[in-house]
């Protein structure tokens, strides 16, 4: 009886082998996504080999006599001490789903903003960079959150295709220039630097939201003023693609500089010539 059940697990072992390599090979003909691959592969080995230590198990035991009792405490066993395995391992089934996450996505998990780099199985790696109203560069550092947070708690995905976003720009108008005829000509200069991704944003959003049945938003920007203490303050909001929104930044900031001293240096030309 040893022998037959030392021959029987060895054929379970050689089955899962063989298995393996199969659908190795099967995968590996297949031109999908790489994570996606690899992913997918992990799965199917996981299950194969769940299976045979299953089977064996079986083989050195033997059958319950009580098949259905020893079945649910086996599976209320299960599911407590592998609760956060089992809901990590559903989770990167949301995940993968329509409205789940991409590798490149820019996301914000448990208020951790980065670059989705990889998806594994039951884990989840962005590779973090600063805040989104700051820079957005990238720290250096990697962070992984456990598949959970899909189904438990939420995630902040940034893009579309284009992975658009909104950025803000303040100019402080002094108390003794006129504001107004700068306003023109900053909605001028911001228009005329961001038409294409407002244009291209618009086209997305609309696509989007088609979907879905609701209206979409402008991606038009907008110029507005507040009064404080020391002067006008100008809010400029406009669209920008997230990997563009430094250097645009900096267009902006330039042409808006020059235009205000363009304007300081006709308002002390006016003043000259009135005195």
């Amino acid at each position: 009886g040893m022998i037959r059940s030392a021959l029987v697990i060895i054929l379970i072992v050689l089955m899962v082998y063989l298995a393996d390599r199969s659908v190795e090979r099967y995968l590996a003909d297949k031109g999908q996504e790489r994570t996606r691959l690899h992913t997918l592969r992990a799965v199917i080995r996981f299950a194969i080999q769940a299976v045979g230590v299953l089977l064996i198990l079986l083989v050195i035991i033997g059958a319950p006599q009580q098949t259905t009792t020893f079945l649910g405490l086996a599976t209320a066993g299960i599911t407590v001490a592998m609760k956060d395995f089992i809901v990590a391992f559903f989770g990167w089934f949301v995940l993968m789903g329509k409205n789940g996450l991409r590798v490149g996505d820019w996301v914000e998990i448990n208020g951790v903003a980065g670059e989705v780099v990889e998806i594994n199985l039951l884990r989840t790696v962005l590779l973090e960079t600063g805040n989104w109203t700051e820079t957005g560069h990238p720290t250096g550092r990697k962070v992984a959150f456990v598949n959970s947070y899909a189904i438990e708690g939420h995630f902040f995905n940034f893009s579309t295709s284009g992975q658009w976003m909104w950025d803000e720009l303040h100019i402080t108008v002094p108390t003794n220039q006129d504001p107004y005829p700068l306003l023109d000509s900053i909605q001028s200069a911001v228009t005329k630097e961001t038409e294409s991704n407002a244009a291209a944003a618009e086209k997305e959003w609309q696509n989007a939201a088609s979907n879905y049945k609701v209206s979409s938003v402008s991606a038009a920007p907008t110029v507005n003023l507040r009064p404080t203490p020391v002067g006008v303050e100008v809010h400029v909001r406009y669209i920008a693609r997230a990997k563009e929104r430094s250097a645009i930044r900096t267009r902006l900031n330039q042409a808006l500089v020059e235009l205000l001293h363009h304007r300081g240096v006709e308002h002390t030309e006016s003043m000259s010539a009135a005195k």
